[in-house]
Parts: structure tokens; C-alpha cells; sequence
């Protein structure tokens, strides 16, 4: 793997936002993002600005794979969703939690062992954090998103349980994962 795992500055918008709307193209992108392309590719400069920046209400942090030449081939964001909040999903928050979303991988990079990297590195952020200090990190998975949810069990995650509705489409659900410490 001749990619750098890294955190994305404030100068990588451009990048982060062209590597968002590659995923929101990709096949399975409506069971594995809460985003449109053409919602994506609306929003401002300033949007993306903040976005790569890690700025926004929430705490958070965009993991990036970058090549030698510059370019993207993957990306996770670490979602820091503080106890006693409402989580992105509306869901109650008992305890500080990190949360996983925006996982991407392009397709000729999967399996080549990028995406562990990407999730090493947002895991060991979650665990290095002292406030808030997160009791667990989570993610959720469409209900047909098998390959990803393959993944993820490989990476240590197991189901917890909860499902949730997938917002316009009442008929499927997202199962909620959480990191197995004991793995």
C-alpha cells in the first residue's frame, strides 16, 4: 500500500469534495450513504471548506488515504456525539461516543488493505481522545450493505442490537455495529 494515512486540514477541500461526490456516485451508494450526488454537489465552498477543516457543530475528524501524487483513494470520518445530545440519527446519546461515517474506498483500491488502515487510524483517534473520553465507538450499516458490514465484523465490529429506519425509505433499516473490545 503506497498510500499516507492522515487527518485532512482545511487546505484538502477541494479533495475531500471530490472524493465525497466519487462515492456519491459509486454503485452502492444509496444503501451506503444518507447523501445524494446532486445535494453533495450543491452545497457551497464554504461547506467544504468546514467539512475538511473538521469545523461544523459537531466534533470531528475526516481520515483520508492519500497516493504519492496527491490523490484520494479513501476516506472515514470520526463523529464525536457527546452523552445527554441527540445522535445524528435522533437517537439519545448515554454516553460520549465516536461514530464512523462517510466510509469510502475506491472500488480499485478495495481489498488492497486501505480501508483497515483508514479504520486503525480513526479507532486509535477515538481511543486517544481525553475530553471527550468515548466509551465506545459505533456505526451503522444498510440492511443490504453486506460486503461493508463483512468489513467491518473483519475490523472487530459486532451487531449491538439496535436497528434504526433508514430516513425515506421506512421499508429498510441500518443495523447499528459497535467495536468489540474484547477482540
Amino acid at each position: 500500500m503506497n498510500h499516507v494515512i492522515r487527518a485532512t486540514t482545511a487546505e484538502d477541500w477541494q479533495s475531500v469534495k471530490h472524493l465525497r461526490l466519487d462515492a456519491l456516485r459509486d454503485p452502492v451508494a444509496n444503501i451506503a450513504f444518507l447523501d445524494t450526488y446532486e445535494a453533495a454537489a450543491a452545497r457551497p465552498d464554504e461547506f467544504w471548506q468546514d467539512r475538511a477543516a473538521g469545523g461544523g457543530e459537531l466534533l470531528a475528524r475526516q481520515f483520508v488515504a492519500e497516493r504519492a501524487d496527491g490523490g484520494l483513494d479513501g476516506a472515514v470520518t470520526v463523529l464525536v456525539e457527546r452523552a445527554g445530545r441527540q445522535d445524528v440519527l435522533g437517537g439519545q446519546i448515554e454516553a460520549d461516543q465516536a461514530h464512523l461515517v462517510g466510509v469510502f474506498v475506491r472500488p480499485e483500491q478495495r481489498g488492497s488493505g486501505l480501508a483497515r488502515a483508514l479504520f486503525d487510524a480513526a479507532i486509535a483517534y477515538a481511543d486517544g481522545l481525553d475530553d471527550p473520553k468515548v466509551s465506545r465507538v459505533r456505526l451503522y450499516v444498510h440492511q443490504d450493505n453486506e460486503r461493508a458490514e463483512a468489513f467491518y465484523r473483519k475490523t472487530g465490529f459486532i451487531r449491538s442490537g439496535q436497528s434504526v429506519p433508514v430516513p425515506g425509505d421506512e421499508s429498510s433499516v441500518e443495523h447499528e455495529l459497535v467495536l468489540d473490545r474484547a477482540v
